[in-house]
């Protein structure tokens, strides 16, 4: 069985569904930084260097295993040439 398949399973359950719903943020900002670290071709250690940021930690965040500060997210951002806009949308 595919990863995407039992994916789709769980999500018929609704209360899981919801949970998997509540965490899309912290999946977009996963997602947006190893997109950006792709797009400028470096590896997380070069993106360690730049940002001061210890290459496990910048794994940890990487596989969604760490809850990132604001702070820490602008230096992520520096470090990859970005700037961070955060927007709040109607429910």
């Amino acid at each position: 069985m595919k990863l995407s398949d039992l994916k789709n399973t769980y999500l018929t359950d609704p209360s899981i569904k919801t949970e998997y719903e509540n965490l899309e943020p912290e999946f977009q900002i996963v997602q947006s930084i190893i997109d950006a670290r792709i797009e400028r071709n470096m590896t997380q250690q070069e993106l360690a260097d730049s940002t001061g940021i210890n290459r496990t930690d910048l794994s940890k965040l990487e596989n969604g295993n760490a809850n990132p500060s604001l702070k820490t997210l602008k230096r992520v951002a520096a470090g990859l040439g970005k700037r961070i806009e955060i927007r709040f949308y109607d429910i």
